[in-house]
């Protein structure tokens, strides 16, 4: 006996019981049932398909598709696989000075444009960075940054053009993040930016970095005017430096770094035809108290070396470089034999505690809770202090009128400076700071500096910021 195609349907009474009926069903319905069946399973798998084709063709148009990107850190266009970038940041320094006077003090009391920068840099074809960065502060527009770079790896990279030489720890330091509105004198006896070829890079994740460059080197030695042909001189510098404990679990060690910058410059005496005035030592409130007299130049090689250390841990931080920095030198007045070596002398250390307890760091200081007075928040504050020191050789005083290097009576031959602020940092991008600064000055051999040279007595400034990053 054949048996029969049983069908159960479900129906619905009228009240809250369900009812089950059996349906007989032949053997020709049966099949259209299932061919229905078997039809909408496959439109269901098509349209399954549809969806899983449009889902992969959008995933593959976003990868292509440009991103634009507008937060703190700036505006960024980039290509979707991010092969090409191009960023635009800024930083903008409202500051004042305010000089208090001992007596007879050449600074001017005032406000200005510290820094006005729009930066623009970028990569292409995934490897090749560069950056151009004009400055509008100041009475001048210039090019304080203007260099590619090529990223082969980590560990090795190629950079030219203007840039900063790897010498000095606080002059490698960015420009925002420093915690004066001026660097300290140390600086005067470091590079500052120059034009130049190096190699650089980070070796075992960051534990350990190098930089070794060629530069011109122009006003470069003790503030010595030096010949910038390439055939006769160039400086050479270089930079290691180390954390080892970066990237272990010591928490109280991590923020340890220490290294050495030096520099070499191969200066040929019998080429070298450069007159003129050099750039002199300048006091935290940028006044000239040492200044070479005129027609001094580099005569021979010279040599700079600076050991550099900084601690970083919790709130705490604190920076330290010593610079020892040797050249030969004379006035072109002096016979072809009359040269005389010079060896000045710098060193710093400074010390900052961040109140409201964020981490400090060399990079900066991001505030845990942004200023937002609606909510109690106030930003982050964070004390420093720093202690600087530089030595003029007394070899630069010394000698007849007509060959001596630098005047005693105009220049002093050695400062001593104390600074104390407090920075206020509101959110990631805006910060305000507040600081006082006293310069007290030596003179060569009981020397008196004239009325009206800064060294004559000390300086004493007031310093203030309004500061914009982005």
């Amino acid at each position: 006996m054949k048996p029969k195609n049983i069908i159960a349907v479900a129906l619905v009474g009228t009240g809250l019981a369900l009812t089950a009926q059996a349906v007989e069903v032949s053997d020709a319905d049966l099949s259209a049932l299932k061919k229905q069946l078997a039809d909408l399973d496959q439109k269901v798998r098509i349209l399954e398909r549809e969806r899983e084709i449009d889902g992969e063709t959008a995933t593959a148009a976003a990868k292509t598709a440009p991103k634009i990107t507008l937060g703190a850190s700036g505006f960024s266009f980039s290509s979707g696989d991010s092969n090409f970038v191009a960023q635009l940041h800024g930083v903008a320094q409202f500051d004042s000075r305010t000089f208090f006077s001992d007596g007879n003090v050449n600074g001017n009391d005032g406000f200005l444009i510290r820094r006005a920068r729009p930066i623009f840099s970028g990569t292409v074809f995934h490897d090749f960075d560069f950056n151009l960065t004009p400055d509008f502060g100041g009475s001048t527009v210039q090019i304080v940054d203007a260099y590619l770079n090529y990223r082969y790896s980590p560990e090795f990279q190629i950079q030219g053009g203007k840039f900063k030489s790897p010498v000095g720890l606080e002059q490698l330091q960015s420009d925002p993040v420093t915690l004066f509105n001026e660097r300290s004198i140390v600086t005067d006896l470091v590079p500052n930016r120059d034009l130049g070829l190096a190699v650089k890079g980070d070796l075992f994740n960051g534990a350990a970095n190098y930089a070794l460059g060629i530069f011109n080197g122009g006003t470069d030695y003790n503030g010595t005017t030096v010949n910038t042909s390439f055939q006769d001189d160039k400086s050479v510098a270089g930079r290691v430096f180390f954390q080892p404990w970066k990237n272990s679990d010591v928490n109280a060690l991590r923020g340890f770094g220490f290294g050495v910058g030096g520099s070499y410059l191969v200066n040929n005496p019998s080429t070298n035809t450069s007159t003129g005035l050099t750039p002199s030592y300048t006091t935290d409130g940028q006044q000239k108290f040492f200044a070479f007299n005129s027609g001094v130049n580099a005569n021979g090689p010279g040599w700079r070396v600076s050991p550099q250390a900084y601690y970083y841990y919790g709130p705490l931080g604190l920076l330290a470089e010593y610079v020892i920095s040797d050249q030969s030198a004379k006035r072109t007045a002096a016979t072809p034999t009359s040269a005389i070596e010079l060896q000045n002398t710098a060193w710093q250390i400074t010390g900052s505690w961040v109140l409201t307890g964020e981490e400090a760091s060399y990079t900066g200081v991001t505030p845990r809770h942004p200023f937002d007075p609606r909510n109690g928040q106030w930003g982050a504050f964070q004390l420093a202090a720093r202690y600087a020191g530089l030595d003029v050789d007394d070899s630069a005083f010394k000698g007849a009128t007509a060959v001596r290097l630098a005047d005693p009576t105009k220049s002093a031959s050695g400062a001593q400076a104390w600074s104390v602020g407090l920075n206020w940092y509101l959110n990631k991008d805006f910060r305000a700071n507040l600081s006082y600064s006293r310069t007290a000055f030596s003179t060569y051999a009981g020397n008196k500096i004239a009325a009206g040279n800064v060294g004559a007595q000390p300086e004493s400034v007031l310093f203030s910021r309004l500061q914009l990053t982005f």
